[in-house]
């Protein structure tokens, strides 16, 4: 890894090289090849942090990832009179992040940092796929996009990638700066300003400003792409001095759309306007907030010299993920799962995609997490929408998703939806033959804590 030399390495932490005189001696200067704080991912020469988990030690695996052949290990602990080079730290995790500012630095690469209450993960998905027509792109993957997983997703990049797409997720104050000063964006996009993760930033606002965050180690020439249909973002004036650029549906965001058409569950065509040209683009997944995906995709395409062709192409190229508006098609069901994760913003925007199947239609919905006091009432207005929204049957798992099923009670009648609770998902296995129906269409969705991929691992096997 370039600029990975175990000196330099040390430096960036403020560690200290220990261990045999001579081991330290030989190898100073030698560079890592990847970094790690899994034991099981350890290859030759790679560095080893030892993080403390909540189940697992990692300092409790130095002498074996050692004797497979890691060239190095990052400890908290004097780890005595051994026959390796380690660095010894304050703080192991903090020494992740150090080290991956200081690679991150090293490399002449750009970075687009992404983050938002809502549709984190899909904006980057879309961004990546845009980007990936011209560009060599490492993307983030799964969920690491916080102060373990981006680091370890900054360790992945190579002198071949030319551009790094990171999601940033965070749940309380300093997070975001604190992801920032290892990502240096040069591309700072924020989807919109939500609830999620309300019950500890307090307030809208309060989320507003802990997002935001992301502008404090930007580029000082680098461009801010905000969603100008976002209350909170259209207007907002960075410290930071750089104007930003809109994206959105209304005619005054320099990126927006002209004609919509939307096809279902088989996505959307929309007609894309940018400052220069126009053009056509179909979108694969379907959904609303998608349009707003592509926007995005459109203004970091343009942003970084693409043309149109390349932009559409990367549009159309896009293929959902699992736990993220994946379609799948079983024997007997068409399985919209949207596990993943769950919030009112993005729950609402699932049923409203379950809405337009053409087939009977169930939502299978849990708890979402992290809403605060105003949570019951935010599942119980989710329910009310899924009765808005003509959805044939509704089944909640959970206790906050009793009030969902409340929501939808009291705002429809018995001959319009047909309402299920459950306390967990192994109440729910043993009715689901008697609710389902051949051909029913059905989404899955709730926060990732409840574990609802099992329901869609059990839709499967039906």
């Amino acid at each position: 890894m370039k600029n990975m030399s175990l000196q330099k390495i040390a430096d960036s932490c403020r560690g200290i090289l220990c261990g045999d005189t001579s081991e330290i001696s030989a190898n100073a200067s030698r560079e890592v090849s990847s970094v790690v704080i899994d034991s099981r991912k350890v290859q030759k020469d790679s560095l080893f942090i030892a993080i403390r988990g909540a189940r697992v030690d990692g300092h409790s695996f130095i002498p074996q990832v050692m004797e497979k052949g890691a060239l190095c290990a990052v400890s908290e602990q004097d780890l005595g009179d051994v026959p390796y080079p380690y660095i010894k730290v304050d703080s192991c995790e903090q020494a992740l992040k150090d080290i991956a500012e200081h690679y991150r630095r090293s490399l002449d690469i750009k970075v687009v940092g992404i983050s938002g209450s809502v549709g984190k993960t899909s904006t980057k998905e879309m961004i990546a796929s845009v980007l990936s027509e011209k560009y060599n792109v490492l993307k983030t993957e799964g969920n690491f996009n916080n102060e373990i997983g981006l680091p370890l997703t900054v360790f992945n990049l190579r002198e071949e990638h030319e551009i790094a797409v990171l999601e940033m997720g965070i749940s309380n104050f300093g997070e975001m700066s604190r992801l920032a000063k290892v990502a240096r964006p040069d591309i700072c996009v924020i989807t919109n300003i939500g609830v999620a993760h309300i019950e500890n930033l307090g307030s809208r606002d309060g989320i507003l400003k802990a997002k935001t965050e992301m502008f404090d180690y930007m580029d000082p020439d680098g461009t801010i792409i905000l969603n100008g249909g976002d209350d909170k973002l259209r207007g907002f004036v960075p410290q930071n001095g750089i104007s930003p650029i809109y994206f959105g549906l209304d005619p005054s965001c320099p990126y927006h759309t002209g004609a919509i058409r939307n096809m279902g569950l088989r996505g959307t065509t929309a007609e894309f306007i940018t400052p220069a040209e126009q053009f056509e683009a179909h979108i694969s997944i379907p959904g609303d907030h998608m349009v707003y995906n592509a926007l995005a995709g459109i203004a970091v395409g343009t942003a970084l010299g693409m043309d149109s062709d390349e932009i559409r192409r990367g549009i159309e190229k896009l293929v959902p993920i699992a736990g993220r508006n994946n379609l799948i098609e079983t024997e007997h069901y068409t399985v919209i799962d949207d596990c993943y994760n769950a919030n009112p913003a993005s729950m609402k925007a699932s049923i409203a995609v379950l809405s337009n199947a053409g087939t009977r239609t169930v939502a299978i919905l849990g708890d979402m997490f992290e809403l605060g006091e105003d949570g019951p009432q935010m599942h119980y207005d989710t329910g009310k929408y899924a009765a808005d929204c003509g959805i044939n049957v509704l089944i909640c798992i959970g206790k906050l998703s009793a009030e969902i099923a409340r929501g939808a009670r009291e705002n429809s009648s018995p001959s319009q939806i047909e309402i299920c609770e459950f306390a967990t998902k192994d109440d729910f296995f043993k009715d689901a033959g008697r609710i389902l129906k051949e051909k029913d269409t059905i989404l899955v969705k709730a926060s990732h804590g409840m574990d609802f991929a099992k329901i869609v691992a059990k839709l499967q096997d039906m």
